[in-house]
Order: C-alpha cells, then structure tokens, then sequence
C-alpha cells in the first residue's frame, strides 16, 4: 500500500484516538501540505518539535494498527466486496437456468456472509 494512503486510512481509523494537537498537526503537514517550518511559525514551537512530534504520532497510528489491525481489516473486506462486484457483473440473464449460475451464486453467497460475521465482529 502507497505510504500516503496508508497514512491517510491510519489517521482516518484512528484519528479520533490522537490528541487535538496531534491531529492538528498531522493535519496542517499531511493535509494541507504546510512545511514543518510554516507549521512551527503557526504553533510558536521549533521546527524539530513538529518533527518530533510527526514522527510519535506516526508512531502511535502505526501502534494502534498493529494492535487493532482495522486498516488490515478494511482492506482484506474492500478486496473481497471487488471480487463480489466483478462476479455480479459477470451474471446475465442466461446465467439462472445454468448450473454455472447457481456456483456463482454460492460463491456471492458465501462470500457476503463471511463480510457480515467480519464487521459484527469489529
């Protein structure tokens, strides 16, 4: 996964568990794209604080997924809804009264229950 997509569903799961200036900063950095001087100026506060604290909040998000595994968890899920996607696509009308129909339809089958009993348990 692209660090910058993985940083944005990191913050995105667990940003609400960061404090206010930490997702203020992350926000300022990653969001609206301030460098760590600008963000210095606009929190009175040295430029390697900000780095510092870039880094510890990285680390805290990163902590929280390997404990939590929801980023993990969002992806294996995503990745199983586009296989469902691509097989109902697949279907036509001649499909119903084939065998070939009624595996694929198992298949969906199986498939979305498996999501449901993975999201009831998050």
């Amino acid at each position: 996964m692209e660090k910058l997509a993985k940083r944005a569903l990191l913050v995105d799961f667990y940003g609400p568990l960061l404090t206010e200036k930490q997702r203020n900063v992350w926000d300022l950095h990653y969001q609206q794209d301030l460098s760590l001087t600008e963000i210095a100026e606009v929190e009175h506060i040295s430029r390697q604080a900000i780095h510092d604290l870039l880094k510890r909040t990285e680390r805290i998000l990163t902590e929280y997924e390997d404990k939590l595994g929801l980023v993990q968890r969002f992806w294996i899920e995503r990745e199983k809804l586009m296989e469902v996607q691509t097989l109902l696509q697949e279907l036509t009308e001649d499909d119903f009264s084939s065998p070939t129909a009624c595996e694929r339809h198992r298949k969906i089958r199986a498939m979305i229950e498996d999501i449901f009993v993975n999201i009831q348990g998050v």
